[in-house]
């Protein structure tokens, strides 16, 4: 499987317990872990499958076992390994929302200002995430959640924000 047709759901933070069992981070837009027979995990640079024996989630955070891995040791050497799903497998999001790897290159255009610049990067604080623009040489955070995006245009590949006064001044 190719990384470009998945997507980031978590990472490996620890193993857990004696039997292989892993604490996973769990990404802001990783969909319901109940039912999931398999995940992809990215070692060296490969994304290699692997079957789902148990999972529990709690919070942000989940535990999960692997058919393969049965030991502390195993489990250790996939410590920072990252988590993908197929993007085919998850599911349509009602208009306007967006998976933070759907919208890397869509054009960003201030309703005053005018076009800002290409998303570079969806940058996740805690539970919050930036759209990440180059504008004019620099960097800008542009908050996901609140009132600054006014539209989310996917066939266009383009996404309207309405920023206060001063923000791109910063």
């Amino acid at each position: 499987m190719k990384k470009e047709a998945c997507f980031k759901i978590a990472y490996v933070v620890k193993s857990h317990g004696l039997k292989g069992e892993l604490t996973i981070s769990l990404m802001s837009d990783c969909p319901e872990l109940q039912g999931l027979t398999s995940v992809f995990m990215e070692i060296k640079g490969q994304l290699v499958p692997h079957f789902i024996s148990a999972v529990s989630v709690k919070g942000t955070k989940a535990y999960l076992q692997l058919e393969d891995i049965r030991s502390a040791e195993q489990a250790d050497q996939l410590t920072g390994c990252s988590l993908y799903l197929s993007k085919s497998d998850r599911s349509p999001l009602p208009k306007g929302e967006f998976y933070s790897d759907e919208v890397i290159d869509f054009d960003v255009e201030d309703l005053q200002a005018g076009p800002l610049g290409k998303v570079k990067e969806v940058l996740e604080t805690g539970p919050n995430r930036h759209l990440i623009v180059n504008y004019l040489g620099k960097e800008i955070m542009i908050p996901i959640h609140g009132p600054f995006i006014k539209n989310v245009v996917k066939t266009k590949k383009r996404i309207v924000v309405e920023l206060p006064d001063g923000f791109l001044d910063i």
